[in-house]
């Protein structure tokens, strides 16, 4: 058995109509994967599967609002009529509405964090989990942040989500061990993204960072992508309730 092959398997990506999401969705596919490429709009969701499919991969666009539970039911329903049962979730959409001290923090923002970064991993590992236990294999990858694990004067509420996104990943690890069903978590660093653009955008900012980092640089949403194909492969078969950290040792150095 190869160790990273994803043949036969099916992955739905969580906003990967872009940024790490496509990396991952990317990645998946050219590991074998049947991937659903899936974020609120359409036509971006459309293109990313029209490229893949163009590659010879397999790949179909399904939309979804994650903030939304009936549209997360029928996600994974329209996977199971396209593809079959789930084999690996990867929750990567997120939301940051607020940038500023949490002492300004309007409640409306900090609720649309908390069901979009928490809530909606919650309710998608619960529509799959139950499947992968019945066939005694599947994982669950949840995209979450360095800012899980710092303390942040301008990003709270979001890093606060992130924290909660690896507690829910050793909840669940907990839980669906048993069946053979490994869930993890991968936290970034600052990666250039559309949505990251306010961070590393800002010349400042971004001088500091790849000061600060030993690698000296920032991320690439490509140095996301293969962590997961690790994570869904035969190559992490005995790794569950993790966070990997993927930040280019910007933790290690302080």
């Amino acid at each position: 058995m190869k160790a990273f092959d994803l043949s036969g398997k099916t992955a739905i990506v969580t906003g990967s109509s872009r940024g790490i999401g496509r990396s991952i969705a990317e990645h998946l596919a050219r590991a074998g994967a049947r991937v659903v490429i899936s974020s609120r709009k359409a036509v971006a969701c459309e293109e990313v599967a029209l490229a893949l499919r163009a590659e010879g991969l397999q790949a179909v666009a399904i939309p979804a609002n994650i903030g939304d539970k009936a549209q997360l039911e029928s996600l994974v329903a329209q996977t199971r009529s396209h593809y079959g049962p789930v084999d690996t979730l990867v929750c990567n959409a997120a939301s940051n509405p607020y940038y500023g001290p949490m002492a300004s923090l309007p409640d409306e923002a900090f609720l649309k964090i908390l069901q979009n970064n928490i809530m909606s991993n919650h309710w998608l590992a619960n529509l799959v989990l139950p499947d992968m236990a019945q066939r005694r294999d599947g994982t669950v990858i949840i995209v979450s942040s360095i800012g899980g694990l710092k303390g942040s004067d301008t990003l709270g509420a979001y890093c606060i989500s992130k924290a909660a996104d690896m507690q829910l990943a050793r909840n669940l690890a907990q839980e669906w061990g048993p069946h053979n069903v490994r869930v993890n978590t991968i936290a970034p660093g600052l990666v250039r993204t559309d949505f990251a653009r306010a961070l590393w955008e800002n010349p400042e900012t971004l001088a500091r960072t790849e000061q600060r980092t030993p690698l000296r640089r920032i991320g690439e949403p490509d140095d996301i992508g293969g962590i997961a194909v690790f994570l869904a492969s035969r190559a992490g078969a005995f790794i569950t309730g993790q966070t990997l950290v993927a930040d280019g040792g910007l933790t290690v150095a302080g």
